[in-house]
């Protein structure tokens, strides 16, 4: 393996990350996670898309189950079935036999948990019988890690990996994806909290993207990336205090960090970066849409992968 040290200065001149204030409330999170869920819901009701998905295997769409699970025992089934289950809703306080149940079935499959009030299950729920609990189900399934590795592999080209830090909006998830896909990448990985999943919107705003994408869920961003460093990819981020991104030399197996819409990417993944690109700016605005700066420095990857050829 090559030594990292060593190559670091061939790649990036000198710069300095700035850190971006304001550390998200758990509160506030907890809010903009809920209108996040509402708004899919009421997406897919718009769009007339109950059911959405394909396993990535070479394409081939299979149907999944409808992405909002209602009632006690329907959730409890859900999880014993092995169906993906993105996200968690019970009713706080509840702590009866069965709820005990579903939450330690939610527990043994790292699914995240939400405690909410009724009257946000109520605004969940479709069919007004949620009966204290509600399941947020995978639209897709999701891939490994490994699985991305392996797609680049059978290829025969670096790996060329998009890992988002926190994006919450479905539609700029569901946008990069399909940049990711159109540019050559060889998968997506996002982190199971704080973070949209594979929702119906996702899919449909994706363009098809996901039934060719793999997308990976891991619980530690940080951690994968420094697993990802031993397989020999280096690692570039997205941010305003960056080196210019046509300064860098952004070829070979690389992993592209987009952060969150508002915070940009977390200060413990960006020091795990090789890295900090800046995109140059001349508006009056001062950053871009997510899902717009994934697409700007992943064609700078791609301009510079068929310069290299």
């Amino acid at each position: 393996m090559r030594d990292r040290k060593q190559e670091m200065n061939g790649r990036k001149g000198n710069f300095h990350g700035t850190e971006r204030g304001g550390n998200r409330q758990r509160d506030g999170q907890r809010e903009r996670s809920l209108k996040e869920n509402r708004a899919e819901l009421d997406g897919q009701r718009d769009s007339g898309m109950n059911e959405s998905g394909a396993e990535f295997a070479g394409g081939e769409e299979s149907p999944v189950s409808e992405q909002l699970i209602e009632g006690r025992n329907a959730v409890l089934e859900a999880f014993r079935s092995g169906k993906t289950i993105d996200k968690l809703f019970v009713l706080d306080g509840c702590k009866d036999g069965p709820i005990q149940s579903i939450t330690r079935e939610a527990r043994k499959h790292d699914t995240i948990i939400n405690y909410v009030a009724k009257e946000r299950l109520d605004q969940l729920s479709e069919a007004g019988k949620h009966q204290g609990v509600i399941a947020m189900a995978a639209a897709y399934e999701y891939a490994e890690v490994e699985d991305i590795l392996n797609a680049a592999k059978e290829k025969g080209e670096p790996p060329f990996i998009f890992l988002l830090d926190g994006i919450e909006d479905p539609h700029n998830l569901g946008a990069i994806i399909r940049t990711a896909n159109l540019a050559g990448a060889h998968g997506v990985i996002i982190p199971k909290r704080r973070a949209v999943g594979l929702t119906a919107t996702v899919a449909r705003t994706s363009a098809g993207a996901l039934n060719y994408t793999p997308v990976a869920k891991v619980t530690n961003l940080a951690a994968t990336i420094e697993d990802l460093k031993k397989e020999g990819l280096w690692f570039v981020c997205a941010d305003m205090g960056g080196e210019l991104m046509y300064r860098m030399n952004l070829t070979g197996p690389i992993g592209l960090v987009i952060g969150n819409e508002g915070d940009g990417v977390g200060k413990l993944v960006r020091e795990k970066c090789d890295m900090i690109a800046s995109i140059p700016m001349k508006g009056d605005i001062d950053s871009l849409n997510a899902s717009v700066a994934a697409g700007v420095l992943a064609y700078e990857i791609v301009r510079q992968r068929l310069g290299a050829k």
